[in-house]
């Protein structure tokens, strides 16, 4: 997530909080990988569920919903409320 975040930045993340479009989140990849992601909207998915499309700030890093494709709302487990270490940022700041 460079330039937002770094290696080894410390983050706080509420659980079951409303996820909205621009927030960075904590979301579970289809594969099991834990990301931390920026919400770009709601979308269904194939299925019809109610999921989310995550990008990298680095589109030409990392793998995104552009690999992934929708990420079920089920699946986004936290949304990032702050960046404790090293540099302390809050909210959409981040």
């Amino acid at each position: 997530m460079r330039p937002t975040l770094e290696p080894g930045d410390r983050l706080l993340v509420r659980y079951a909080a409303p996820v909205t479009a621009g927030r960075l989140v904590l979301a579970r990849f289809p594969d099991g990988t834990l990301a931390v992601k920026r919400v770009a909207e709601a979308r269904r998915s194939r299925t019809g569920e109610p999921g989310w499309w995550l990008l990298s700030d680095n589109p030409g890093e990392g793998v995104d919903s552009r690999h992934r494709g929708v990420i079920p709302a089920t699946d986004v487990v936290a949304v990032v409320v702050a960046r404790l270490w090293p540099r302390p940022a809050i909210g959409r700041r981040l």
